[in-house]
């Protein structure tokens, strides 16, 4: 069984990863309430990591206020230790197995500490782009050493991961420069 070359599949994934992108960003809010604002937090539950979302009810009950319904009563603390050490900043109140978090106008400081969270998460990206195009090439060179491809084959294939590539990083680029933008927006 030999491998092909697929470029559609290798656009495939570079776009995975910008829509993972995408949903992180969406994560970093402005100073509004979001439900999705908690999606990066990983809660230390029965013995591994999970997400918030899979022990705890996360609702919107006001613009400025998020509120988080643990479903076990022995993961309270648990969400709770999670949510304070998150790099988000907050600080939740809890009366029984519910949280409330107020989310803090935005100031400077804390703008500029979301627009690096941003800038991590583009880094991540980024490189997760570059393992597919990196994979891709792999791939390529392979195939040319298994004589399934030309040298010829070999090069144009290589540029065009190579433009999709660039075309990805430059999506993920501009997703960063409209995110910085809307955070930097007072």
């Amino acid at each position: 069984m030999s491998a092909t070359f697929d470029l559609a599949d290798i656009k495939r994934r570079m776009q995975g990863a910008i829509q993972s992108f995408r949903h992180d960003l969406g994560s970093l809010r402005t100073g509004r309430a979001s439900a999705n604002i908690l999606d990066p937090i990983q809660v230390d539950a029965y013995g591994s990591l999970m997400p918030l979302n899979q022990v705890a009810t996360v609702t919107v009950p006001e613009p400025r206020m998020i509120s988080v319904q643990v479903w076990d009563r022995s993961m309270v603390a648990a969400v709770e230790k999670a949510i304070r050490e998150s790099d988000l900043g907050f600080n939740p109140s809890t009366e029984g197995q519910t949280m409330r978090i107020r989310i803090p106008e935005l100031n400077e400081q804390r703008r500029k500490e979301m627009v690096k969270v941003a800038h991590k998460y583009a880094e991540e990206a980024r490189v997760a782009v570059r393992h597919v195009r990196r994979d891709g090439l792999d791939l390529l060179k392979k195939l040319e050493k298994d004589g399934h491809v030309s040298k010829d084959d070999l090069e144009r294939q290589s540029e065009q991961v190579q433009k999709a590539t660039d075309q990805s990083v430059s999506e993920i680029d501009q997703a960063l420069a409209a995110k910085e933008k809307e955070i930097m927006q007072v």
